[in-house]
């Protein structure tokens, strides 16, 4: 005996009708962010404080222009100081010798604690402790009073300070010696990412420390150093300024001050010092974008975002070990 049974037909779902979610803080945020910029707007526009025709006038004349070089040229002279000590002192930190690690690490310890602007007034200042610097053996005159010889003199060669030490050497030194500190714990870093089967790899195969160096950790390491090392290049264009108070004749911002001085325009001047600066870093990021995605190739997008966050923990005085572990 057969039961039949009725099985109801299976009702069709309605369509889900999507509804999108709603964001008024959004629009909220647009809206405050839309009065602002009109009201900085209307700031640049109708403040005559500005000065807008005098200061483009003014802005592209032949001092400001040998200022704008001159800033230019003391930052390639500092960056080039800079990275260049900065590699030899981050191969002395990575040292096995321990006085080489003890002069590495006292170097960068006194170039990271004292300010850039005074040690700028600093090597401003060096003449007043040599009338002239000289070469030779130290403590001439003392060894030669101990054995009876007066004016006793070993000195190879020597110049004047006044002649040597002139303003534009002073800052350059200052920023570059102080550059070499930081640029030697971001070589350290970039070196230290490398991993040590590359190098005993290498051992393996017959090449010595300094040709494992240049031909395997360093073109590796790049994609380490570059990024920070522009951020470095960027802030050191800004710290050119400061040498203006050693004083620097030319120089940008010394130029711009002589020139808001003299003409009771202060104000305009320093926005045109803005606007200069604003260009010249602007240049000098693209040329970074270029160059982190030259030495980038071969990484995957984890990879450069790791690289990015290194360069960031570095301009902003923190450690790589971040970076990897994000």
């Amino acid at each position: 005996m057969s039961v039949e049974t009725d099985t109801p037909e299976r009702a069709r779902p309605e369509p889900i009708r999507a509804v999108p979610v709603r964001h008024p803080g959004r629009w909220v945020a647009v809206a405050v962010i839309g009065v602002l910029v009109a009201m900085f707007v209307h700031l640049l526009v109708t403040n005559k404080a500005f000065n807008w025709s005098f200061m483009v006038d003014e802005m592209f004349r032949p001092p400001i222009m040998a200022g704008v070089r001159g800033s230019l040229t003391l930052l390639v002279t500092a960056m080039l100081i800079g990275v260049g000590l900065g590699i030899v002192l981050a191969v002395m930190r990575l040292s096995e010798n321990p006085i080489l690690r003890g002069v590495a690490w006292a170097y960068t310890w006194f170039f990271r604690a004292v300010p850039r602007l005074v040690l700028a007034i600093l090597f401003g200042n060096l003449g007043i402790l040599w009338a002239r610097i000289e070469f030779g053996l130290p403590f001439d005159r003392q060894i030669g009073a101990l054995f009876g010889v007066d004016d006793f003199e070993a000195r190879l060669f020597g110049f004047s300070a006044v002649d040597i030490l002139t303003g534009f050497v002073a800052g350059a030194l200052a920023l570059g010696l102080s550059e070499a500190a930081y640029m030697a714990e971001i070589v350290r870093a970039g070196i230290q990412s490398v991993d040590e089967g590359q190098t005993e790899a290498a051992q393996a195969l017959g090449l010595r420390r300094g040709q494992i160096l240049r031909r395997i950790v360093l073109p590796q390491a790049m994609r380490v150093i570059v990024p920070p090392t522009g951020n470095e290049t960027i802030a050191m264009l800004k710290d050119t300024s400061l040498v203006a108070f050693v004083p620097v004749s030319m120089e940008l911002f010394f130029q711009i001050r002589a020139v808001g001085s003299r003409t009771f325009q202060v104000f305009p001047m320093l926005v045109a010092a803005t606007i200069w600066y604003l260009l010249l870093s602007s240049v000098l990021m693209v040329g970074q974008y270029y160059l982190e995605r030259h030495f980038s190739k071969g990484v995957g997008r984890s990879g450069r975002a790791k690289t990015k966050l290194r360069g960031i923990a570095a301009e902003s005085g923190g450690t790589t070990g971040k970076a990897d572990g994000a």
